[in-house]
């Protein structure tokens, strides 16, 4: 066994490492500020727009996109580091093109859409949103109710989602729905990409979510969409839809990691500097016990999360890794920054710390792609071989 990152991939997590210090870190001060005069979580679009020429710059772009579409083909081992380095700031900016719906869209597009969808993708020519969930079905596809019906060689789509990141601003949604009631998630699930201003995809609302984050729910109302935009086979949308969400959970694993470090570091370097009836935090043994338990679970979740991610590159099935990455990262993370902000005291609780968004990004992050409970209810089915 190696632990080791390849060479180049060292060299690729140090770039994006300095990337983040020179670029990112600069911006957190401005996105706190924002956020606390309730102005919403993010950058301006000249920010943007820097961002994106800086990292284009630095060959940043499309990491783990196809060559032939402008991408270095990056194995995921390589996407943990790179990851892991962007999880330590706040400043909410992801390096085009998002790794999850860019995996599924590998995996599916046929020769049209690759040049019409993937390619443009790569390049950071257009966003995407992904739509899944539904109101009163969230975590369980098999709740799925958004329909797809033929009409000639295209498609008319009925139904409600909600929690849909960029709704409102991407130039295409991946879009679920069941094109057979009776097979469903066992196949009839079928993925559609529908583009932004197609007549019939409404959005209805902005919704706020803790941190300053918003998400959007959509209803369709007789959506037309062209025969040649179903994504992949018919009826077989739900494995290129769990390749989606397994990258997601391996990124967020990944950000958990970067999220706790932070926050350890901060630790670190605050709890000699402050001291409580004369002593320094770091003499008091609550604080050092936070500082080794914090160590430990960092190094182990970065472990669990490179191996999950070194199985998924060797084409092996990591379906009870991913569930058990998704929920241990983020609780870990949680409380090393729950921890980190108790030694802080009120200064901890402050917004002028990066540990409240963090804490906020984290909690919603126990939440989105499956709730802990159900991924440790997957593993333990798995494990004890039942199906309810």
């Amino acid at each position: 066994m190696d632990f080791e990152l390849a060479e180049e991939h060292r060299m690729l997590k140090d770039l994006v490492a300095n990337f983040v210090r020179d670029e990112l870190m600069p911006l957190e001060a401005g996105v706190l500020a924002r956020e606390a005069d309730g102005k919403g979580l993010g950058i301006g679009p000249d920010e943007h727009a820097r961002l994106d020429k800086v990292a284009h710059e630095l060959g940043l772009f499309g990491l783990d996109a196809p060559e032939d579409v402008g991408g270095s083909d990056l194995p995921m081992t390589a996407m943990v580091g790179v990851e892991e380095e962007i999880g330590r700031c706040v400043t909410p900016y992801t390096l085009p093109p998002d790794s999850p719906n860019l995996r599924m869209l590998m995996q599916t597009v046929d020769d049209r859409q690759r040049a019409a969808y993937l390619a443009p993708y790569v390049a950071g020519k257009t966003v995407s949103a992904i739509g899944i969930s539904e109101p009163g079905a969230g975590s369980d596809p098999a709740g799925m109710t958004t329909r797809a019906v033929r009409e000639g060689d295209d498609w008319v789509i009925n139904g409600r989602k909600i929690w849909i990141s960029r709704a409102a601003d991407a130039d295409f949604t991946i879009l679920m729905a069941v094109t057979d009631q009776e097979k469903r998630a066992r196949g009839g699930i079928s993925a559609f990409l529908v583009d932004k201003g197609t007549k019939g995809f409404n959005v209805l609302r902005r919704i706020p979510m803790i941190g300053g984050a918003y998400t959007y729910e959509i209803a369709l109302e007789d959506c037309l969409v062209e025969g040649w935009k179903l994504l992949g086979t018919e009826g077989q949308g739900f494995a290129p839809m769990q390749t989606r969400l397994g990258t997601r959970r391996i990124q967020m694993a990944a950000w958990s990691v970067g999220m706790a470090q932070r926050a350890l570091d901060m630790i670190i370097e605050y709890a000699p500097q402050r001291k409580t009836f004369g002593m320094p935090l770091s003499e008091r043994q609550a604080v050092q016990f936070w500082v080794a338990e914090a160590a430990t679970k960092i190094h182990a979740t970065r472990l669990m999360t490179y191996d999950c991610a070194w199985k998924l590159d060797q084409g092996r099935d990591v379906r009870n890794e991913i569930s058990m990455i998704k929920w241990y990262a983020t609780e870990m993370a949680y409380e090393t920054v729950d921890r980190a902000m108790q030694a802080f005291g009120a200064m901890g609780m402050t917004k002028e710390l990066p540990l409240s968004l963090m804490q906020a990004k984290l909690r919603t992050m126990r939440i989105y792609d499956g709730p802990t409970e159900v991924h440790k209810w997957v593993v333990a089915r798995n494990l004890l071989g039942t199906r309810r």
